[in-house]
């Protein structure tokens, strides 16, 4: 049988006032305030990111202010960068591929809660995991909503909302995101 943090991270209806759960909780938000007392590269900064996200490499980095549920929700590749004022609700799996960039104030979300007003009332939300591939750009302001899966080298336009999959090698911007162009070698040679 699964605990409800299990469930949570399996993309199941969970009870977030579970002991377990709200316990996480506490610890991560304690993390984050921890964190947020650095700067970058300064005295304890790297000690307190690496406590906060556990698998980050080393060759990434997240920008304080940041704000997170847990912080082990967060799945970074190589030579991520993270700008400042980001917030990833990370009770579904977070996952950021090499070589991207967030810039500030991005919000990835991955819980939902359910559309029943009534259901809203329990202490029930599901969790759907958000994934960025490698090469790609965020664009400052963006929120990315529950379950969204953007491809490989796909640049995000500021305060866009993304509601949907983004295929590889593409433009969207809006709200809701839409694909203004598809990128090509030619592009990229000539923004490269």
């Amino acid at each position: 049988m699964s605990t409800e943090f299990e469930k949570m991270r399996n993309q199941e209806y969970s009870d977030v006032s579970d002991s377990d759960i709200r316990e996480r909780l506490k610890i991560g938000k304690y993390k984050v305030s921890v964190f947020n007392k650095t700067y970058c590269r300064g005295p304890g900064f790297r000690e307190a990111l690496k406590d906060l996200v556990p698998t980050i490499p080393d060759s990434s980095m997240i920008s304080p202010p940041f704000f997170c549920d847990y912080g082990d929700g967060i799945i970074l590749g190589e030579d991520v960068f993270i700008n400042m004022n980001c917030t990833f609700l990370d009770g579904g799996l977070i996952k950021i591929g090499n070589h991207t960039l967030v810039g500030p104030n991005v919000q990835i979300y991955t819980p939902h809660h359910p559309l029943d007003f009534k259901a809203r009332r329990e202490s029930v939300e599901v969790a759907y995991p958000v994934s960025i591939g490698d090469d790609s750009w965020i664009g400052g302001g963006v929120v990315i909503c529950p379950g969204v899966t953007i491809g490989n080298r796909v640049v995000v336009g500021a305060g866009s909302v993304v509601t949907r999959d983004v295929p590889d090698d593409c433009v969207v911007v809006g709200n809701p995101a839409r694909i203004l162009k598809k990128l090509t070698d030619e592009a990229a040679e000539h923004f490269g």
